[in-house]
């Protein structure tokens, strides 16, 4: 893959918190299919397993796109220890053309769903 000519654009971002401590939210993010963790990362049949790109632990979490016919985005997560738990901010860019409104809603409500509910739930919560 190639650079892009367009600038970074920031394509949608949410902060929530998360039950488990920093840590263990980075640990997820850096290892989401690591066998000895609920599993919560459960892709479509158009995405692909990310690519850590980036990692600080425990603050840090950079991915490759998960849909393979957009491979300029990346998804940034910025971990913050709040409390028993941390809170979490994902974070969607890309240097290519921006998607459609349509797919656009498709790809934040799908890292929402990821990231708010599954990677939440699979802290017990």
């Amino acid at each position: 893959m190639g650079s892009y000519p367009h600038a970074v654009l920031e394509l949608g971002s949410r902060l929530r918190a998360q039950p488990a401590p920093a840590r263990v939210v980075w640990s997820s993010l850096t290892r989401p299919r690591d066998l000895a963790a609920r599993q919560w990362l459960d892709l479509l049949d158009a995405e692909v397993d990310p690519q850590i790109l980036e990692s600080v632990e425990p603050a840090l979490v950079v991915w490759s796109t998960l849909w393979p016919d957009r491979p300029y985005e990346r998804t940034r997560f910025d971990i913050q220890p709040g409390g028993q738990g941390c809170q979490l901010r994902w974070t969607l860019l890309t240097a290519g053309p921006p998607p459609t409104v349509s797919r656009l809603g498709h790809m934040r409500s799908r890292l929402n769903l990821l990231i708010n509910e599954r990677l939440r739930g699979s802290y017990g919560q």
